[in-house]
């Protein structure tokens, strides 16, 4: 396979690597590194700007439209042993989940907004709905902990939530764990309170459409890629399913919440992206060929400007059919663990065998050690800590990509790559 053969190829030299240093050309960088106070240029309408937010803790991304309109992909908070996870940034004095809404605040203040227009969480995972730790304190407006996605809605009014679940959440099963519980009741509070609460639709264009001004923006588009084994077949808003029916399977052979995903392709003039929170490509050594749900989404969406590294850049997902599919000229890769991304993934998100031509991969919040043990290609990543900040130009012909620094709150922009063309 040719991912294995880039990682071989590499791997080989990566201990003398480790102790005698690196060739600096590697870790070169095409980007511009800007003056200490550079911030963001102002948004202003035509303009698409997609944020990846780093907290350290898990997935989190606010989008601006061309029109104004603001979309929040997944609110992330994990909790567990610092020493397996990337700093807390800006650090550990706020939740995770206060963080977001904070960073959402000031990027709605750009637009002239006081309110997030939809909130979409691609699944139940506590990394990218909010999980429940003892330090979670209680809602005032309902029978939950505030986490993540029920902490930004506690800070900023949100006037639609988008899952793949609602209103019983009883695919493949009723959920059980203690955070996928807790963002249900949040969900039921939210939608009691007035808020439009709806299941995601494979196919959609309806559901992520521009609210303000879309006629004034032909060009874009953003639709629903796949939802519970659900695809797009490419053609109007059809979908077909991918998982076999649920009936006389084995439990090991059930779906998982990273399978059912909601994955997402957004259009912009020539300017394409695509992102899918944790959809995973493992067939348990091909006994369940189903699970792998990655090659058939990737396949409908590519190929594409930037993508987002599926589940992390974990070892179960961004295989050789994915990068292959997708070939985005940048990659970014939501990281938060000491396992995030693989060594061997970072291979195939920098295969020329996969395909051709220049690429930047960056990542959001690397753990040190996660750095150390990926050092051959972590080596040659654009950027390792920050928020990644995609803009994209009226129309959608180019865009550049911004790091921003994450370790406080001015904002401050420390490299920027591109103009980029779509």
């Amino acid at each position: 396979m040719p991912q294995r053969r880039d990682f071989l190829k590499f791997a080989a030299g990566a201990l003398t690597t480790t102790l005698l240093g690196s060739d600096s050309s590697i870790g070169e960088s095409l980007g511009r590194r800007e003056p200490s106070g550079s911030v963001l240029p102002p948004w202003k309408p035509g303009i698409l700007e997609i944020h990846h937010i780093d907290t350290g803790r898990g997935n989190s991304t606010v989008i601006l439209g061309p029109d104004g309109t603001s979309l929040l992909v997944d609110a992330g908070e994990a909790h567990g042993a610092e020493k397996l996870m990337a700093p807390a940034r800006p650090d550990a004095r706020r939740a995770a989940g206060e963080w977001i809404a904070r960073y959402v605040r000031r990027q709605l203040d750009r637009i002239g907004q006081t309110a997030l227009d939809s909130m979409l969480l691609t699944h139940l995972h506590g990394d990218h709905v909010g999980q429940v730790a003892p330090s979670s304190p209680p809602a005032l407006r309902g029978n939950y902990r505030l986490t993540g996605a029920s902490f930004v809605a506690e800070r900023i009014e949100v006037h639609a939530l988008i899952d793949r679940g609602w209103p019983d959440y009883a695919y493949p099963a009723v959920p059980e764990d203690p955070s996928a519980r807790n963002y249900i009741a949040f969900a039921r509070s939210m939608f009691s309170r007035g808020a439009k609460v709806e299941r995601a639709q494979a196919g959609s264009l309806s559901q992520l459409a521009l609210r303000r001004q879309p006629a004034a923006y032909p060009g874009f588009q953003a639709r629903i890629l796949s939802v519970n084994g659900e695809v797009w077949t490419g053609a109007g808003e059809a979908s077909k399913p991918r998982f076999p029916a649920l009936g006389g399977l084995a439990a090991e052979a059930m779906p998982s919440e990273n399978m059912c995903c909601i994955s997402v392709g957004m259009q912009y003039g020539k300017f394409c992206y695509y992102t899918g929170g944790d959809l995973c490509n493992d067939t348990a050594y091909g006994r369940y060929p189903w699970h792998d749900i990655e090659t058939p989404v990737a396949a409908i969406a590519g190929p594409v400007s930037v993508a987002v590294a599926n589940h992390h850049g974990y070892f179960d997902a961004c295989g050789s059919a994915m990068v292959r599919s997708l070939r985005p000229r940048v990659w970014i890769v939501p990281t938060w663990h000491v396992s995030h991304p693989d060594i061997s993934v970072l291979a195939n998100l920098f295969s020329e065998e996969l395909y051709s031509g220049e690429r930047d991969v960056f990542a959001a919040g690397m753990a040190p050690a996660a750095m150390l043990t990926t050092e051959r290609f972590s080596s040659r990543l654009a950027s390792s800590e920050g928020h990644v900040v995609v803009r994209v130009e009226e129309g959608g012909d180019t865009f550049t990509v911004h790091v921003v620094g994450a370790d406080d709150e001015r904002g401050e922009v420390t490299a920027s790559f591109g103009p980029f063309q779509a």
